[in-house]
């Protein structure tokens, strides 16, 4: 491949079939490089260091579920109808990567546990989200909240269950579905008589 060529784009491509292929321990820049046909140089212009490599490309995994998300978030419709959505997507985007790819999944996750910042960063942008929703739902007069941030923050750790990695291997037990609608419900129900917030 020429250098000219050679996008941040592309090489996130290649980083990740890398991924895919040899897991975070054994893909290095140099295999990126070479997956390419350029010299590791040339992605070291793009990414300064195997750890900005890593956490470009947890950003980007982590991006392809905040974006559905966003645009549930931006949705015209009733609040508490948009949360429900909202949350179903969230723990079914989920609940679908360590589904379809158990191994890649393990992959992204230990390669999102060593970009803090970039984990940290995602999280703040899906309680951004939820915090519209909660803001929406006061104006239409459906919630009762003080403080949407602080709901919106314990909204996310309720339901923390149905989607932190941590959590995966309950995700396929039986009565998981039930317990994701307990929990909905009473969030919901909270929500409408200003317990959160």
């Amino acid at each position: 491949m020429n250098d000219d060529a050679l996008t941040p784009d592309r090489i996130l491509d290649a980083a990740e079939n890398m991924l895919r292929r040899h897991g975070i321990g054994k893909t290095t820049v140099v295999d990126v490089a070479r997956a390419l046909d350029v010299s590791h140089g040339s992605i070291y212009r793009h990414f300064p260091t195997k750890a900005a490599l890593q956490d470009a490309v947890a950003e980007r995994w982590l991006a392809r579920v905040a974006s559905p998300l966003a645009a549930i978030a931006g949705e015209p419709g009733p609040a508490d109808e948009r949360l429900r959505r909202w949350l179903e997507s969230l723990a079914a985007a989920k609940r679908r990567k360590v589904l379809d790819d158990p191994e890649l999944f393990a992959t992204y996750h230990a390669l999102a546990e060593r970009a803090r910042g970039v984990v940290d960063a995602h999280v703040d942008e899906l309680i951004g989200q939820i915090a519209r929703i909660l803001r929406d739902g006061v104006s239409e007069g459906r919630f009762r909240v003080s403080d949407p941030d602080a709901a919106a923050r314990g909204v996310f750790d309720a339901t923390m269950r149905f989607h932190h990695p941590a959590h995966s291997r309950e995700w396929q037990q039986p009565g998981i579905d039930a317990a994701f609608e307990t929990v909905v419900t009473i969030v919901l129900a909270a929500l409408t008589r200003d317990a959160l917030g």
